[in-house]
């Protein structure tokens, strides 16, 4: 039986008016490379665990995805009659970023959503890379997977940032978005739950960093609450 809650948060008509929309609109302005989208298989929970660049990131995933996608957004976007009315209709999860279960609440309705079978998608880094390194992994998008058995596709976004610029250039390289092949974690079934999370995060921040090409920073990002 599906949850309630979850079924309440279901994209709905304002999800694809607006993506129909926004499509041409970002083709015409950053020429977006897609690639792998038959990596996101066509039913079934998925989880897509992208680097993260820029808010340009939470517009191109859904619009260029080949399934409707979900994402968690502060809950102060909601406030207002309209503010409420666009978020819940494209699906959008509010969170309460100022309570101190935010972090668990955010975790939990990824995974509702996930378990009515839809597609969620996350940045492990917790926040924007603010000099192009791909940071370490937190462990919330490992622990939303095993916890509901989602398909993980790696998402790999290259020049989103337009601040970041190719030094042998001086130009903002063109926007990519990638999708990877999905990450095996069967074989983490056995493991305590510690480590599986810990194995399972290393293998998705491997896939992502092989797509985006970027070079790893040994720290986490700087104010990451996310999954």
């Amino acid at each position: 039986m599906s949850d309630p809650a979850a079924d309440s948060a279901r994209p709905g008509p304002v999800f694809f008016i607006g993506r129909a929309v926004l499509r041409p609109l970002l083709r015409l302005r950053f020429r977006p490379r897609v690639s792998g989208r038959e990596h996101v298989p066509v039913a079934g929970p998925v989880l897509l665990a992208s680097n993260h660049l820029s808010g340009l990131d939470t517009i191109l995933i859904p619009s260029f995805a080949p399934r409707q996608v979900q994402f968690l957004a502060k809950e102060s976007l909601f406030s207002s009659r309209i503010g409420g009315w666009f978020f819940r209709g494209i699906g959008a999860i509010p969170v309460h970023r100022s309570a101190g279960s935010a972090a668990q609440a955010a975790l939990d309705a990824g995974r509702d959503v996930l378990a009515a079978g839809r597609v969620f998608a996350v940045f492990p880094e917790g926040s924007r890379s603010r000099d192009g390194r791909l940071y370490r992994g937190r462990g919330g998008a490992a622990w939303m997977a095993l916890e509901t058995g989602a398909t993980v596709v790696p998402v790999g976004l290259i020049g989103t940032d337009r601040s970041l610029r190719d030094p042998a250039t001086g130009r903002a390289p063109r926007v990519e978005l990638r999708f990877g092949a999905p990450i095996p974690l069967d074989d983490l079934a056995g493991l305590p739950g510690g480590r599986a999370r810990r194995e399972a995060t290393e293998r998705i921040m491997a896939a992502i960093r092989e797509l985006s090409g970027q070079e790893p920073a040994d720290d986490y990002a700087a104010g990451g609450r996310g999954a």
